[in-house]
């Protein structure tokens, strides 16, 4: 099979969210829709005492999306309008339908070690899907297979690898999302389907991916122009994973809202107002 190859490298910027959280942002929801299916992907920390008090992500709406949180230290405490309520901690998955429309909260907590860590995505909804029922997944460490071959572990949270499935299923877009640790002087090869975004996030180390070294804390964006991809270390690296199907629809971003059109945007900012948002 053929090896992608790599479009280009971000440089993600920090960005200040929620009520004063410091988040580098590889990029966010924006008309252009050039990750298509993905809106979003931040790396949060809130280990510099700089930021102050930690304050994380109060009460906020959400329609026409899925959020996705993954922690590696720290926990997040999660309340929506659904009713559901619990705390994902190192190596949980909190995986979020929207679809017409959900009030959550996320609240930080530091580890022992006094450390917040993890990843947001955002993935978009098709059309079809923007106004359906909200939907939680909350996935616990345990319930993620981990699968280690020839210096490689991998956590894999949605998707497939030699016929392990990953725990997050029903998702619109058929995402892949995994965390990818190699070993020094190890190497990983993974196909991925014809047509899929394709983007790696290098958060520890240094590899060398489809012939390209890529430096820790940046993101590589993938070519639509193989089956697979590859990446080496003779350092080792680790690295989140993540390929989806582009529904190729137009979008209108506006702050927590991602819906196709102006018109619906402006009917969720009356729904907001009106009270009738959450049904």
């Amino acid at each position: 099979m053929k090896t992608r190859t790599i479009s280009h490298i971000i440089e993600p910027n920090l960005v200040i969210e929620g009520a004063g959280v410091l988040l580098r942002r590889s990029f966010g929801p924006h008309a252009s829709n050039k990750f298509d299916p993905f809106l979003l992907f931040d790396h949060f920390a809130f280990n510099n005492p700089l930021e102050g008090p930690i304050r994380g992500f109060p009460t906020h709406p959400h329609r026409g999306i899925e959020t996705v949180t993954y922690m590696l230290e720290g926990t997040v405490r999660h309340r929506d309008s659904l009713g559901n309520m619990g705390t994902i901690a190192e190596g949980d998955v909190q995986w979020m339908t929207s679809g017409r429309g959900i009030l959550h909260e996320e609240m930080p907590r530091r580890s022992a070690n006094g450390n917040i860590y993890g990843f947001q995505l955002w993935v978009n909804l098709p059309a079809t899907q923007k106004m359906s029922e909200p939907r939680y997944q909350e996935v616990l460490s345990g319930a993620i297979p981990v699968v280690e071959k020839e210096g490689v572990t991998t956590r894999l949270v949605a998707g497939e690898i030699d016929g392990i499935r990953g725990p997050v299923t029903e998702i619109a877009a058929s995402p892949l999302y995994m965390d990818v640790k190699l070993a020094p002087g190890s190497r990983f090869v993974h196909p991925v389907p014809t047509g899929h975004t394709t983007l790696m996030y290098v958060f520890e180390g240094i590899g060398e991916f489809s012939g390209e070294v890529v430096e820790s804390v940046s993101m590589a964006v993938f070519n639509d122009d193989g089956e697979q991809v590859e990446v080496k270390s003779e350092a080792g690296v680790r690295f989140m994973l993540m390929t989806g199907a582009p529904f190729k629809e137009p979008i209108v971003p506006y702050g927590p809202f991602v819906m196709n059109t102006r018109e619906e945007i402006e009917q969720t900012l009356r729904d907001l107002k009106n009270g009738t948002f959450i049904k």
